[in-house]
Formats: structure tokens, sequence, C-alpha cells
């Protein structure tokens, strides 16, 4: 069994909950897709192999997934939340485009130790940290644009 298949498994035992095949399909599906996806993308992606699992099974599924720690928000877009699978991953950092609705991602390890320094001076104990910055991006940006016409 995959790593994650066994955390999601124990964590299902922890809520007395069983890892039925539905749950364990869409476990798979979610670890074999390596983009952002919202619930009915997710839902489209399994049913094209199977029609054993219905879309309010998915989105049941969901919260147990975050629960556990295997999968995070990533950001909501055309009024959907969107989220990543993360076991294996390191943290990023989103980047948004409030415009066209873009998603970037740079690692968050530059930004630790600046974290570190201001949870030591607060005496907070961090124990998740999602970050996500909503802007325009360099399409989406007059002056950006104009700045690339300048160059040309």
């Amino acid at each position: 069994m995959e790593e994650y298949a066994d955390i999601f498994r124990k964590y299902l035992d922890k809520q007395g909950l069983k890892f039925t095949q539905p749950r364990r399909y869409i476990l798979d599906e979610v670890f074999q897709m390596h983009t952002h996806f919202n619930a009915e993308e997710l839902y489209d992606r399994i049913r094209s192999k199977t029609n054993e699992i219905s879309l309010a099974t998915v989105y049941r599924t969901i919260p147990l997934l975050l629960e556990a720690g295997l999968v995070q928000r990533a950001d909501r877009s055309e009024g959907r939340e969107r989220y990543e699978h993360i076991f294996g991953h390191p943290k990023h950092i989103h980047w948004v485009c409030r415009n066209c609705g873009a998603l970037l991602e740079t690692d968050l390890n530059t930004l630790y130790p600046a974290l570190a320094k201001q949870a030591k001076d607060l005496k907070f104990k961090p124990e998740d940290i999602e970050l996500s910055v909503k802007g325009l991006c360099w399409k989406c940006n007059p002056n950006e644009n104009e700045n690339q016409s300048d160059e040309k």
C-alpha cells in the first residue's frame, strides 16, 4: 500500500470510518493528478474510469483528505474551491492573479527564517503554514505589459 493510502486508512480508522473502495478511487485519483483541481474536475476524471462514484461522495471525501493532511486548499477560482495533494511535496506560496486566475507557485523555504523569527518574537508555535498572495500577474498588469513592449 502506498504511504499516502496508509496515512489515510489510519486517519479513517481513528475517526471510526471505513476505507471504502470509493474513497480509495478518490484518493488514488487525487495522487495521480499533479495540478490543482476542484471537486467537479476530480469527479470527471474518476467517472472516465468508473461509474461507481457519485459527486456527493467526492464532496464528502475531500474534507477527510484535508483533515488527514494529504490535501490542502490551493485557492478559490470561478466560485469553486481548488485543492492539491501535498503529501511528499515541499510547502510553497501560491501567487494568484485576481484578474485571469493564473496560479503560480514558489518555494516557501526562503521565508521560513523570517517566519520563525516572527513566531519566536510572538512566542507563537506555528503548526501549519499556508500562504497565498493575490494580485496581478505580468500578463494582466498594465505596467508590466508596457515594460515588455518597451523592450521590443
